[in-house]
């Protein structure tokens, strides 16, 4: 009796052990399944772009101060000295498998990958391979009006040079990239308008029917969206019907309507180009403008949101609406602001 005693103490105690060697792993495993950064206190100061990951992790590309990670408790800050490619962050995507991508204007040929433990350089072979792949990442090459731009395929990250547009001859840069509905993607270009790839064919709507110039200048195309009937914006107060030259037999490939106007309502107005757009959950646009706040247009009326700092108009970059459809807003120098519903406010942790 005594003997089987101390064997069902001595497998208790194993057990326990087991255990407890369990938890320790696991809770190991826990601790270094993210890369360590810079504990910080605060946002930078010129946050351009926010991103939200299928985690509901938010991450806060800066200007010069690398990416911030927000987790809801805890922020940190990566920049180069943890495996960052450049501390300029001008673009965030994620693929199916969770990876987090950065890119930089500032960084030719180069994307950095994240896979929550270590930061990853992708460099770019020239290719030819032009290809509409439904988990293909495309991304904007550095400026220096070379008319390329990247596709990344899970094992390449291709160098991709755009065939010339018809009839035009001007070097360009990639400014804005957007996948419509029907799974094409576009390109906003500076200064040559605007392209539209099927995994076949380019169609153009070439720089003077994207833009209503202004002194002789043209801001390029820095943003593409569809609204809730299908019709294009390309930050323009026009909006574009795209067709199916297939389904129309023709090469007609769109047409332009006069919409909205200047956002302020004004035949003369200064608010005709916007720098960033989204549709929100209640299919309304959201216009960014430089120095003149928010416009929400409902596809009736047009309701102004001025954000300012010491009650003066700060300067804007972009919009992005994330996976709860609240709205953020990314400037230049005065850090992030958030959408409470009737205002956007300045968002601190």
């Amino acid at each position: 009796m005594k003997i089987i005693l101390n064997i069902f103490t001595f497998l208790t105690a194993l057990f326990f052990l087991t255990s407890c060697n369990e938890q320790i792993t696991k809770q190991e495993v826990k601790t270094d399944s993210i890369a360590k950064g810079d504990t910080a206190s605060e946002l930078g100061s010129n946050i351009m772009v926010v991103f939200q990951d299928s985690k509901n992790i938010y991450w806060f590309g800066s200007w010069d101060t690398g990416v911030y990670r927000y987790d809801g408790k805890a922020l940190v800050n990566y920049t180069t000295k943890h495996g960052l490619h450049n501390n300029r962050i001008d673009e965030i995507k994620e693929d199916g498998a969770g990876n987090i991508y950065f890119t930089s204007a500032n960084a030719t040929s180069k994307i950095s990958k994240f896979n929550e433990k270590t930061f990853k350089t992708l460099k770019a072979v020239p290719s030819e391979k032009w290809k509409l792949e439904s988990t293909d990442l495309w991304f904007k090459y550095s400026y220096g009006n070379t008319g390329k731009v990247y596709r990344y395929d899970g094992i390449t990250l291709h160098e991709l040079q755009f065939p010339k547009p018809p009839s035009l001859s001007n070097p360009f840069d990639i400014y804005s990239i957007y996948k419509d509905k029907k799974g094409n993607i576009w390109f906003g270009t500076n200064p040559v308008g605007v392209c539209r790839y099927d995994g076949k064919s380019f169609d153009w709507i070439t720089e003077e029917d994207v833009t209503e110039f202004r002194d002789e200048g043209a801001n390029g195309v820095r943003s593409i969206t569809e609204d809730k009937n299908g019709d294009f914006w390309f930050n323009t107060e026009y909006r574009y019907s795209v067709y199916d030259s297939i389904t129309l037999k023709s090469n007609k490939l769109y047409t332009r309507h006069k919409s909205i106007g200047g956002l302020d309502g004004k035949e003369d107005s200064n608010l005709d180009e916007y720098l960033s757009t989204v549709r929100d959950n209640n299919n309304n646009l959201w216009f960014v403008t430089y120095r003149d706040g928010v416009w929400m247009y409902d596809g009736t009326e047009i309701t102004h949101y001025a954000v300012q700092e010491n009650s003066k108009n700060i300067t804007l970059f972009s919009i992005y609406k994330d996976n709860n459809g609240d709205l953020w807003l990314g400037t230049h120098e005065n850090g992030v602001y958030k959408f409470n519903g009737s205002t956007f406010e300045k968002f601190t942790i």
